[in-house]
């Protein structure tokens, strides 16, 4: 029986919970945990094993109804229409546990106005750019080490204060910038000096990396990223139609 498990989140600068809940079951159906035509639960059961309100649950329930993710059908209950693609807030998020899906949380660790290091793909106008390092967790699993780079021409200053949980809706929200497509390249490197122990894979050791390059809707590359995942508890996922 698929498992309704939502970790705990920090409230400081953590999405609304009936978003939350609704990027879980985006990404659960996605992954095939949530299969076509799956009844869901009655919607008290399934508030209850979320621990949540029934009036959240039927919010989030409505941003699935409108992406077409859902069928509510009067008197029977709601089911499930597993679609790919969904334009969702984790829509370009590619990393899930091992038995797929998982609602992402983002540590901050730090973010600084640095000039560009070596090694990344050549990205922006600007010779220095925002470095923002974190810690991604899936259902409250550490996962991804991200240190994330966004041109330094988009703004003087970052204030760690106002980042949300997704940095593309911080950026759409605060910067007025729409990230539209994103290129990934997967290699093996090793975990960065910078790493917490909460990750679980110690400095040095080899680890898988995508290198990203994310692009404005006019085409211009506004940010590139590291993102180290821990293959022991996690995998990315790129599915093809």
């Amino acid at each position: 029986m698929y498992q309704f498990l939502v970790p705990e989140m920090p409230d400081t600068h953590a999405l609304p919970k009936f978003v939350q809940i609704s990027e879980l079951l985006i990404r659960d159906i996605q992954a095939g945990r949530l299969v076509d035509g799956e009844r869901l639960p009655p919607e008290r059961d399934m508030a209850a094993r979320l621990g949540i309100s029934v009036g959240t649950l039927r919010k989030s329930l409505d941003e699935l109804t409108a992406l077409g993710l859902l069928e509510r059908v009067q008197g029977s209950g709601n089911y499930v229409c597993a679609q790919e693609d969904t334009q969702s807030v984790y829509a370009f998020f590619r990393v899930e546990l091992l038995d797929g899906g998982g609602l992402p949380t983002a540590e901050l660790l730090s973010v600084d106005r640095l000039p560009k290091p070596d090694g990344l793909p050549q990205f922006g106008r600007s010779a220095e750019g925002h470095r923002i390092r974190r810690l991604r967790r899936l259902n409250g699993v550490p996962a991804v080490l991200e240190e994330i780079w966004l041109d330094g021409s988009y703004t003087e200053a970052i204030d760690a204060d106002a980042l949300r949980e997704s940095l593309y809706l911080y950026y759409r929200e605060s910067l007025g910038l729409w990230i539209t497509k994103a290129e990934d390249r997967l290699d093996l490197s090793t975990v960065p000096d910078w790493a917490p122990p909460a990750f679980g894979r110690d400095p040095a050791q080899p680890c898988m990396r995508a290198t990203r390059i994310s692009y404005g809707p006019d085409g211009s590359s506004a940010e590139a990223s590291w993102n180290w995942i821990n293959t022991d508890v996690a995998t990315y996922v790129a599915r093809i139609t």
